[in-house]
């Protein structure tokens, strides 16, 4: 669902820059994770550092760790805390724009947007579940003018990772994103139609840019509250993401594992 482009292929190169084809170990792997809690531990596994002088611009919270973990380089990006309030910069905003300020800056053959994410139990999910998103789309850009709409939606598939899923025997389900961490019965209807079991609320954000700049993208969800369940959305979510962040974590690790010494063909 790539928009049309007119800008020439020199620009284009320029612009999305991937360091490896279709038939080429991937080298350069760029993480994307929204929480500092989500972030540390995978920080920790693959000996990270944050980087000094950094390649953002002076003054955004954007922080991000880098190193080389078997035969890549991982560069784990976060959007920091929040100048005025001090809490992770969640949402699609500060997704987007660090997606895009990555991209530009390292350069990388695949990005992983991984975290946590709700589940809905009417599409097989439980606390923990660890998703691949097979596709991913937006349930709160309401324009209901012909066209207009299918742009607020804003579908996108992930990269296709079919030796990924069956090796790591992942659950594969569709992400939908949105701004809110509740969900409003308007949402709820979008996230229907979506045919989603999993929600966040930076995916659809990761995706659009991604695709934009031509870098392949996959997305690692791990299931933190019941949407449509009995406990309060924000009280699920604070008691299990702890327990949750361990399990993304795990399958984080397990996934670049796997990628390691691969090409994206062989995904």
């Amino acid at each position: 669902m790539s928009p049309h482009d007119d800008r020439s292929e020199k620009e284009d190169d320029v612009i999305s820059a991937p360091a490896s084809s279709g038939d080429q170990p991937i080298s350069s792997l760029l993480i994307i994770i929204a929480m500092q809690t989500e972030a540390l531990p995978l920080v920790t596994k693959f000996q990270l550092v944050e980087d000094e002088s950094s390649v953002f611009p002076k003054g955004v919270p954007w922080v991000r760790y880098h190193g080389k973990y078997k035969d890549m380089d991982i560069s784990l990006v976060w959007p920091g805390k929040d100048l005025t309030l001090g809490v992770d910069s969640v949402g699609t905003i500060s997704a987007a724009i660090v997606t895009y300020a990555s991209i530009q800056a390292l350069h990388p053959d695949l990005i992983i947007n991984a975290g946590t994410a709700g589940g809905f139990k009417a599409k097989g999910a439980s606390i923990s579940d660890v998703f691949i998103a097979s596709e991913v789309a937006f349930h709160d850009r309401r324009i209901p003018i012909p066209v207009f709409d299918l742009y607020g939606v804003g579908l996108r598939q992930a990269f296709h990772t079919p030796n990924l899923v069956n090796e790591l025997s992942f659950k594969v389900g569709k992400l939908s994103t949105g701004d809110s961490l509740d969900m409003s019965q308007q949402d709820e209807s979008a996230i229907i139609a979506n045919d989603a079991t999993v929600k966040d609320m930076e995916g659809a954000a990761v995706a659009y840019v991604a695709e934009m700049l031509k870098v392949p993208s996959i997305y690692i969800k791990a299931v933190t509250d019941i949407v449509d369940g009995d406990k309060p959305t924000a009280e699920e979510f604070l008691q299990n993401l702890m327990a949750v962040t361990a399990a993304l974590d795990l399958a984080v690790t397990q996934a670049v594992d796997f990628i390691n010494g691969k090409s994206l063909s062989e995904l």
